[in-house]
């Protein structure tokens, strides 16, 4: 059994170390993914024997894979970023890459169509919703943390209803009624009172 549990705990080291590795190596050779740019050809048009591709905007493909690839190898970051995170906001992450997403279409959209388009202007206007959702979701797993680690107990924060007006809170309030409404309650005489004063 021993044998078992220590083989499965070096395949599991040998695993970890090599996708740390692997996750190492593609960091460091990110400036090379980068100057791949500069493979392109200096004209208008781009001529393989699979595609053709010419662009518009740019008037250089070369311009143009610099612009992909500036946006590009910031994006391959951030999901190795994102995908090996281990704090509990990783989420906001998303919200970077998302950017960088759009900027790319975006960007493709402009050198394809040679349109020039508002997207990448008021690209805040059209990721705003994004945002909310991916910054309400971190909120919320905030939220449900600090309940684990403090011992908040959220169901009770929902019943305090506090007035301005009064003293006492609601949830008070109601545990006083659920007391002088026990049968066994029992509150003594007034001179019994006086007397253990």
């Amino acid at each position: 059994m021993s044998q078992s549990k220590s083989k499965l705990s070096k395949n599991l080291r040998s695993k970890f170390l090599l996708t740390g590795s692997l996750i190492g190596i593609s960091i460091a050779f990110s400036p090379y993914l980068f100057y791949l740019y500069e493979i392109f050809p200096s004209g208008p048009v781009w001529e393989t024997s699979f595609f053709t591709y010419e662009s518009r905007y740019y008037e250089n493909v070369m311009t143009a894979a610099w612009t992909y690839l500036g946006k590009l190898t910031p994006l391959f970051l951030l999901f190795i970023w994102f995908f090996t995170c281990k704090h509990w906001w990783y989420h906001v992450i998303l919200v970077p890459i998302t950017m960088y997403v759009f900027q790319i279409l975006a960007t493709f959209y402009d050198d394809v169509y040679i349109e020039s388009n508002v997207l990448d202007t008021n690209q805040l206007i059209y990721l705003a919703p994004f945002f909310i959702v991916i910054l309400s979701l971190v909120y919320l797993i905030r939220i449900k943390i600090f309940d684990r680690i403090y011992g908040i107990d959220l169901s009770e924060i929902d019943e305090t209803d506090v007035s301005v007006f009064s003293p006492i809170s609601e949830s008070d309030r109601r545990e006083v009624r659920s007391f002088q409404e026990e049968d066994e309650y029992w509150e003594p005489a007034q001179e019994e009172y006086y007397t253990r004063l």
